[in-house]
């Protein structure tokens, strides 16, 4: 599953620009996140949570080099699956329920959402979830190439404004890295309800060599895939009267993607 630790920081994508980049462009902005970090007073027990749960499932990452992710979790994992600002964590806790054959790491830094999954974690006895609390880009940069079996980034901060575009986290330098970790055939779920995001998230996927969005007619795009779990995010879109969007692509094998880029 997973190429040797400590080859990731000289690595680069085939298309898009060298990696190291990404890495550097992740670490000049990790401490540049946009959008609140806290929202209401926590309660005691999601208090306890943080100071007590939250330390024996965070991942750390070293100064240089990569880490190798199958060492975060107690058992050799079948595969690994990342989540990319998990929200308040139902979707992450539902598919490491159903899925406990599956690690999961999940990136988010809004307390109260870290706090309220890991209550799920508790409740649900989840011994498959491992959390990065901090800036993904960090993460991605110090996981080894062709780690990840799966990713969802589902309904991010679509930041509509113009201006604001280089805040969303979906961009090309994101494909560049997520393209890095993932295996050959791993699977990229994205969703959003905002339509101007989706065009920009179907431009970006459909135009890099490293990936094939797996639509083959509009219902493909139209309808939640097979198996997935509704978000709270979706739920509130839909309950507004908007219309959601998925988009799900494959990560092309190395020689599907020279041939592309030949």
């Amino acid at each position: 599953m997973a190429a040797s630790p400590g080859s990731g920081s000289t690595s680069s994508t085939s298309c898009g620009a060298p990696f190291e980049v990404f890495v550097n462009e992740a670490r000049r902005q990790h401490r540049l996140l946009y959008g609140r970090k806290r929202g209401r007073p926590l309660r005691p027990y999601q208090r306890s949570l943080l100071e007590e749960l939250l330390p024996r499932l965070a991942i750390g990452l070293p100064v240089t080099g990569a880490s190798d992710p199958e060492t975060w979790f107690t058992e050799r994992p079948k595969s690994i699956w990342l989540e990319i600002g998990f929200g308040a964590g139902e979707h992450l806790a539902a598919q490491a329920e159903h899925r406990r054959e599956i690690a999961f790491i999940g990136c988010e830094v809004f307390e109260n959402g870290i706090a309220k999954l890991l209550g799920e974690i508790e409740r649900r006895q989840l011994s498959n979830i491992r959390l990065f609390v901090d800036d993904a880009r960090l993460l991605i940069a110090a996981l080894p190439p062709q780690s990840i079996d799966g990713v969802f980034i589902l309904f991010p901060d679509p930041w509509p404004k113009v201006r604001h575009h280089k805040r969303r986290i979906v961009s090309r330098e994101t494909l560049d890295g997520l393209a890095r970790i993932m295996t050959a055939r791993a699977e990229l779920h994205l969703a959003t309800d905002d339509p101007g995001y989706f065009s920009c998230m179907l431009e970006l996927v459909t135009g890099h060599c490293a990936f094939e969005w797996q639509a083959r007619c509009p219902v493909d795009w139209q309808e939640r895939p097979p198996g997935a779990l509704p978000t709270r995010y979706e739920q509130k879109a839909r309950a507004a009267g908007r219309s959601c969007a998925f988009l799900c692509a494959r990560r092309r094998p190395l020689a599907e993607q020279h041939d592309i880029v030949g």
